[in-house]
């Protein structure tokens, strides 16, 4: 049974966890600004003397999405707090792929992923011995269908995703992410290497978490709470985030139900 944390708060159920990992987009901001419901959770968090990450499936690394914070306003004791997909990908690729040549499909802001091993960047697919995946080409930010005729004669090619998730909202404007490119190249045959939520390496390698009571916190099905799912910890699902519509349209059960996951707890915007 999922249970509605909108009246009592998060401060309710608090006090049974050791350790929350907590979303950023959808979450914490909406891509434009923070809010402030969710700051507050995060202070009294800390007050609490809680563990917490702010996971994120940004395909950048830490010091990046720290500095965005930084812009928005967030206070440096918070985004301390801050580990990336981009970063647990960017541990792998130093180690078992740092003298390969890569194509980067995604835009040139992402750069900063694979500056220190910029040398090895290919300008043309045929060369590459594997494809890097961070997001959509700007000028192809909407067409999936160019992706896949990009893929065509390069299935053989192994992928590195470094955020599988679909879509994303920036402010009120929905936004295709890396991993919509990945499926397709999936769905082609190709084989690929995901970094980020829900697979569990990207929580392995933020914090210890061995024997520590969990929530995890988060706005996606598809990545915070099949993560969480998968790793056994608790969920709570911010219900006004990326699947708003479907929720109002057909209730958490049922909506949760179609993804094929459990939700143990929901709020409306994450507040103490």
């Amino acid at each position: 049974m999922t249970k509605n944390l909108d009246t009592d708060g998060l401060c309710s159920i608090a006090h049974r966890y050791d350790l929350f990992y907590i979303d950023l987009w959808g979450v914490v901001h909406n891509g434009i600004k923070l809010y402030e419901g969710a700051i507050g959770t995060l202070k009294e968090l800390k007050r609490n003397n809680k563990d917490f990450v702010l996971l994120t499936n940004a395909p950048r690394p830490n010091d990046t999405v720290k500095k965005f914070l930084e812009k928005m306003g967030m206070e440096e004791e918070l985004r301390d707090h801050v580990f990336t997909s981009g970063e647990a990908a960017l541990n792998y690729l130093k180690k078992s792929y740092s003298s390969k040549k890569f194509f980067h499909i995604g835009p040139p802001r992402d750069f900063d992923l694979f500056n220190p091993f910029k040398k090895n960047k290919s300008s043309d697919l045929v060369d590459s011995e594997y494809l890097l995946c961070t997001g959509l080409f700007d000028d192809h930010d909407n067409d999936l269908n160019y992706y896949k005729n990009l893929f065509e004669a390069h299935i053989h090619k192994k992928m590195i995703c470094t955020n599988p998730d679909l879509i994303v909202d920036r402010g009120n404007v929905r936004e295709l992410c890396a991993g919509s490119v990945a499926m397709v190249f999936e769905k082609m045959g190709g084989e690929v290497v995901y970094f980020g939520k829900p697979h569990a390496e990207v929580y392995n390698l933020s914090i210890d978490n061995l024997d520590k009571r969990t929530l995890a916190i988060g706005d996606n099905l598809n990545t915070d709470i099949k993560g969480a799912n998968l790793l056994n910890y608790d969920s709570l699902l911010i219900s006004n985030g990326i699947h708003k519509l479907e929720i109002l349209n057909k209730g958490i059960l049922d909506v949760s139900k179609e993804y094929e996951t459990v939700v143990n707890y929901t709020q409306s915007d994450l507040r103490w």
